[in-house]
């Protein structure tokens, strides 16, 4: 009998162990696929790296939007991908969940009709090199967005507070509301394909080749898949009370009418510090590291099975 040609990567921790509690349930329903549970972080990056060299053609994504993010750092090797021919789709399980929006996915049965999509378009990825905690230069691939200021200290107060491992949604309303009363905005300044912009004194600034963040933001409203740009929005210091008051527009498709907002977009765009203090950053809801950041695009790095 000849092998799957698919391969699922379940993260069985995503959505705070809902995942694993439904796969067997979901798994009753899929073709035939060999199934690979990850361990703890970055598995799922190996795993798609050891599936791939196997000679896999498709690989599944099945968690959240963290558990996508380390499938795909997986499909390339110093910016090349390890088979050109291979096809990356996605089962969202995770909390968020935002990557699927900018995919065109609605559903979790959208998702598993896609799977064996016959004709696969491939998306951009960016690249972000920045600084770990213990202050070392590293870098990441992304699908969706990376954020810095209010987005990713957000981030680091959930990953860190009681809640994380029993109640996902729960402990990110408790870190945005830990990061609302607390907040210093940060200065930085960008570099856009050369050209200077700022200083910008922020509550929030996020970098989009997808649209969604933060459990359904738009964040970057303009974004395009594989349009070889990524989306800058920033978010000029806000006031709790502007933060309150403003909040349906920040978090509408309509975002850009706002007055503290501003939009750039750009192939390489670079974000220094300029105030005390470290700023953080989040990449796929997954706090990371902090500025400074370099970001750059890999036009149509990867084949992605999308609505």
């Amino acid at each position: 009998m000849n092998r799957p040609q698919i391969a699922a990567i379940v993260n069985p921790h995503s959505a705070t162990g809902k995942t694993g509690k439904r796969w067997p349930e979901i798994a009753s329903t899929l073709p035939e696929i060999d199934v690979r549970f990850t361990r703890g972080p970055r598995h799922a990056t190996e795993l798609a790296r050891e599936c791939l060299r196997e000679g896999y053609t498709r690989i599944v994504a099945v968690g959240g939007d963290g558990t996508i993010n380390e499938v795909i750092n997986g499909f390339l090797i110093d910016e090349r991908p390890i088979n050109h021919d291979a096809v990356l789709a996605i089962l969202p399980l995770g909390t968020g969940s935002d990557f699927q929006k900018s995919l065109g996915i609605q559903s979790l049965e959208d998702a598993m009709q896609l799977m064996r999509q016959e004709r696969p378009g491939a998306i951009d990825l960016g690249r972000v090199d920045y600084q770990t905690p213990a202050g070392e230069r590293t870098h990441r691939f992304f699908a969706n967005v990376v954020s810095f200021g209010m987005g990713g200290e957000v981030a680091s107060k959930a990953k860190q507070n009681v809640l994380s491992r029993a109640h996902g949604k729960g402990a990110f309303f408790l870190a945005t509301l830990q990061v609302f009363f607390t907040y210093r905005p940060k200065t930085v300044e960008l570099t856009v394909d050369g050209v200077p912009s700022g200083p910008h004194t922020i509550t929030n600034i996020a970098i989009g080749n997808g649209r969604y963040h933060g459990g359904g933001m738009h964040v970057c409203p303009r974004a395009v898949l594989d349009d070889g740009q990524l989306e800058v929005t920033v978010i000029d210091a806000l006031s709790s009370y502007e933060l309150v008051r403003d909040i349906n527009v920040l978090y509408s498709p309509n975002l850009y009418v706002h007055p503290k907002t501003n939009h750039l977009r750009g192939k390489r765009i670079e974000a220094r510090p300029t105030s005390p203090g470290p700023v953080s950053m989040e990449v796929d809801g997954e706090a990371l590291g902090t500025l400074p950041l370099e970001l750059s695009v890999l036009p149509r790095a990867v084949r992605v099975a999308r609505g």
